[in-house]
């Protein structure tokens, strides 16, 4: 019964550093996405804060 508490203890153990590594591997998809559509990101929020200044302007 020993043995079984003590597996039980290290699969659980095991299973948080399972959960820290895919939070890892998103950060870093998510860090590579923002870097190869920097150009169009960039683009894409001045268009948005030009079009709300425009519009703010009128009100």
């Amino acid at each position: 019964m020993r043995d079984y508490l003590q597996t039980a203890k290290e699969f659980v153990y095991e299973e948080d550093a399972v959960g820290v590594v895919e939070i890892i591997l998103i950060l870093v998809v998510l860090i590579s996405l923002v870097i190869i559509f920097k150009e169009q990101l960039t683009n894409l929020v001045q268009a948005i804060l030009s079009k709300i200044t425009k519009q703010s302007n009128s009100i």
